[in-house]
């Protein structure tokens, strides 16, 4: 059941998997043990707004900032805990990790560390959906540090010619690391990209999660009745440097800017001012998050670590 629908129960739905995406990243970040990683904290609306839109039968991929999208698709949070710390009740047995998480079998086909390392192989797994004809889309998900590779114009060519079951989803936190977007990449808007090989393309706001929401399900309206391809950009902001190694190169100014978006401020305020929630659900819901968190720990750290002896296991 998708949750694109602007009625209460999508609507908290979607703040609460913003929350518990928000909640899981930041606790994270906060042991010592959490290893390299790529937080999404600030973009939460694009993964909640984009999963919510998806059916059960549909693909997603992602690169290597992969934690909330995992979250938002579905996928436990006790095993993705899991697999984060490397523990063998990972949905890869540790050895996947953030860069090359996977779980097909609840609709996220994987991460991919490289970037735009993804793109041309959500194109082959949208093709296989064509000729099986199953129904079921892919959403392939990349940073606008992506729109730069030639694995992108590639794809968005062969995917318009074949018109694959394909939606491009372009997170643009607007930087490549550290580097400005404006500075690398020349197109006005990066949906324009799509746009120029016929693809059906929009730019929104991804620090609303209805406006998210609501652009990727009529996008995939289209893609669904086989007009092939689309392209969604969504302007996000990332409140946290680069990863969890990288240093924070803007100015405080700049960040308490930025941090002024809040989507699940944002959410959560319109919520309110609707009376689709009140203060009292708005607690409650902050502490299912946390109690979520708690336990995707608590099933971590009791799941031992993979055997030495299966080092070179499921390597081709």
């Amino acid at each position: 059941m998708t949750g694109i629908r602007s009625n209460e129960p999508d609507a908290i739905g979607r703040l609460r998997v913003m929350m518990l995406i928000r909640a899981f990243e930041t606790a994270l970040a906060m042991r010592r043990d959490h290893g390299f990683q790529l937080l999404s904290t600030g973009q939460e609306a694009v993964a909640a707004g984009l999963c919510a839109a998806l059916r059960d039968d549909d693909q997603m991929l992602t690169g290597g900032r992969s934690i909330g999208l995992a979250l938002a698709r579905g996928i436990d949070p006790r095993r993705l805990m899991a697999e984060l710390l490397g523990k063998v009740d990972g949905p890869n047995r540790g050895k996947g990790g953030r860069g090359h998480l996977a779980d097909p079998g609840a609709g996220f086909f994987g991460a991919h560390a490289v970037v735009g390392g993804n793109i041309s192989i959500a194109a082959g797994v949208a093709l296989a959906k064509k000729l099986d004809r199953d129904g079921g889309i892919v959403a392939v998900v990349f940073g606008d540090g992506a729109c730069g590779a030639g694995s992108l114009h590639e794809t968005l060519n062969i995917a318009a010619i074949w018109k694959l079951p394909l939606l491009f989803v372009c997170d643009n936190n607007q930087l490549s690391v550290s580097t400005p977007r404006a500075e690398v990449l020349a197109p006005k808007k990066l949906s324009d990209l799509g746009a120029a090989f016929g693809l059906s393309a929009q730019t929104v706001d991804g620090t609303d999660v209805e406006t998210v929401a609501q652009a990727a399900m009529a996008l995939l309206e289209g893609v669904r009745r086989g007009d092939g391809p689309a392209f969604l950009e969504c302007i996000s902001h990332r409140f946290a440097a680069h990863s969890t190694t990288a240093r924070e190169l803007r100015d405080a100014a700049e960040l308490a800017r930025i941090r002024g978006t809040c989507p699940i401020v944002r959410e959560a305020t319109r919520l309110r001012a609707a009376g689709v929630i009140d203060a009292d659900l708005h607690d409650a819901l902050e502490q299912d998050a946390l109690a979520d968190v708690s336990a995707a720990f608590a099933f971590a750290d009791a799941s031992p670590y993979p055997d030495a002896g299966e080092v070179l296991a499921d390597v081709g």
